[in-house]
């Protein structure tokens, strides 16, 4: 269903440095990266999409909208509490700590965060402990 996901940044090198630890962790394949661009892209496996694209917009200055958000999936819970801490670690700011929301479904397991441009994501494992 989806090609690709684009996330406009502000920064360019510091958006790398939070994305890639980020999806390196959640299993994903960084397909390309061209700082002269400027632009990165990461793809599930076993690919070749979705792609998790990150740059600066092309229509100018980016700002995150209200609303909109990206769920990232991890095979399973301890990976959710992983992928917080380095969003943390990387100049993240939390959302909502890791863990159950049982409103969604019994096994849901997330949390949520935005990245150091203002975009809101989750980590989510929809898994059984």
């Amino acid at each position: 269903m989806l090609s690709h996901v684009f996330l406009g940044i502000r920064d360019f090198e510091r958006a790398l440095a939070f994305y890639r630890p980020l999806l390196t962790l959640l299993g994903a394949r960084e397909r390309f990266c061209d700082p002269a661009r400027p632009w990165a892209g990461w793809q599930s496996e076993p690919g070749p999409r979705p792609l998790l694209v990150i740059s600066p917009p092309f229509e100018g200055v980016h700002e995150p909208g209200n609303g909109q958000m990206v769920a990232l999936l991890a095979a399973r819970r301890a990976l959710v509490d992983e992928a917080h801490a380095i969003a943390m670690a990387h100049g993240g700011r939390c959302e909502g700590l890791p863990g159950l929301r049982p409103q969604y479904h019994a096994d849901y397991y997330g949390a949520y965060f935005r990245d150091p441009d203002g975009n809101k994501l989750c980590v989510a494992c929809h898994e059984a402990p």
